[in-house]
């Protein structure tokens, strides 16, 4: 490592803590007139985007990345609008610097509030898509915190060119374009110094991305780390589903988009669904060239399928590939999930309302949805505008990270005049 890097990214990090004040006490007004700005400016900016995805596709296309993955990289006129609208959205959300989350008076009079406020400044180090670069950029902005992004080196011309835009939203609501910066090298060694908290200017850490990349944050990290980890998502179809929901929740949630957190990953079908449903199912899932690695159970009644192996039920394929397994009741499918899942995401598919809670209570996993896909895993799905990512552990900030999760709080005391005897 150089001292020129370490030098370099320290000054962002001092950069990055100059910029959390001005943001911090910025108004309401002054946060969604730079995010509007912004949008207004990645919509004319769209054309460089889109050529600078498109380096960034070629080299990740030769380098041998996987269909999936080059989805969640590639851009095109539609994903950019989103991100613009993205931004609008987030915009449009109630500010969540300030609010009051409880109020209480003491008898001695003392008025004590809890009020939420900015964390301060967030690194936040990703993968491949670069949306997140304009989705964690205006969350921060919107939460009153500075952000530091570190994106993947498959993704930076990309990001480079999103930033630009991010950056002329600031300048016109006459805000420091320092609230959102991009780390400017792919060297690996600048993640190592933002792990270590740039000197004390980091606040919070946040790792979006694989396994491999969450397990190194966590090992490395000195401030504190919001974790999203691994997105083994269950599907779980019950005895008493009803067919065409089955078959329609099913095939949205592993191939709508295989490369998302919240695919499927593993199908739990109950050994009381019918066999042709059964088959039905799978066939909807082999029609749209998702492979299936089954246990004996539905290898029987499917042997077009592969055969599973133990190390099926770990896997986040992210792509078009599907783990399924037979299950015995409402419990064995939770004691599977809890042995195997992530604490993601989970599904029910069943037309008994007592299985349905029966699942929604049993399970300890960030989200819980009966009737319904797990690709719905997502910030902007739950009215939220977009989100940093999904929180799979228990502290702080659990499932969709939107705005309101990116603060903390602090008390304010009001008196008049108390001392303590």
């Amino acid at each position: 490592m150089s001292d020129d890097l370490s030098t370099q990214m320290n000054a962002i990090g001092t950069a990055a803590r100059a910029a959390a004040r001005a943001i911090r006490e910025a108004s309401t007004e002054t946060k969604n007139s730079a995010l509007v700005a912004a949008a207004s400016a990645l919509r004319t900016a769209a054309p460089a985007i889109l050529a600078a995805n498109a380096e960034d596709m070629t080299a990740a296309a030769a380098s041998g990345t996987t269909g999936a993955m080059l989805d969640r990289l590639k851009l095109d006129d539609k994903r950019v609008e989103a991100i613009a609208t993205a931004l609008e959205d987030i915009a449009a959300l109630p500010d969540p610097v300030g609010r009051e989350l409880a109020r209480w008076s003491r008898p001695n009079g003392l008025d004590i509030a809890r009020v939420a406020t900015p964390i301060g400044v967030i690194g936040i180090i990703y993968e491949s898509r670069p949306n997140v670069t304009a989705d964690a950029a205006a969350l921060c902005l919107k939460s009153g915190n500075a952000v530091i992004l570190r994106g993947g080196s498959d993704s930076a011309k990309s990001s480079a060119a999103i930033l630009q835009a991010l950056q002329a939203g600031l300048r016109a609501a006459n805000l420091p374009v320092e609230v959102v910066q991009l780390v400017p090298t792919t060297d690996r060694a600048a993640v190592g110094l933002l792990l270590r908290g740039l000197a004390g200017t980091v606040d919070l850490i946040i790792p979006r991305g694989g396994k491999s990349l969450v397990a190194r944050v966590q090992s490395e990290a000195r401030v504190p780390v919001l974790a999203h980890l691994e997105g083994i998502c269950h599907t779980y179809i019950h005895a008493a589903a009803d067919p065409d929901k089955a078959r329609a929740i099913t095939v949205n949630a592993k191939m709508r988009r295989t490369g998302i957190c919240g695919a499927t990953e593993t199908l739990l079908i109950d050994r009381g669904v019918p066999k042709d449903l059964v088959v039905q199912i799978l066939d909807d899932l082999a029609a749209k060239g998702c492979e299936i690695r089954a246990d004996d159970a539905v290898w029987a009644i499917y042997p077009a399928a592969k055969s599973a192996t133990e190390s099926d039920w770990h896997t986040e394929y992210l792509d078009a590939i599907l783990a399924v397994k037979m299950v015995d009741g409402v419990e064995e499918a939770i004691a599977h999930i809890e042995k195997y899942g992530s604490h993601h995401t989970e599904a029910i598919v069943t037309e008994d309302r007592l299985a349905a809670e029966r699942f929604l209570d049993g399970i300890d996993s960030a989200i819980v949805i009966w009737n319904a896909s797990t690709q719905f895993a997502d910030g902007g799905e739950f009215g939220m505008g977009a989100e940093i990512g999904i929180g799979t552990g228990k502290l702080h900030a659990r499932g969709p990270v939107g705005v309101e999760q990116l603060t903390t709080f602090k008390y304010a005391v009001r008196g008049n005049g108390q001392t303590r005897p």
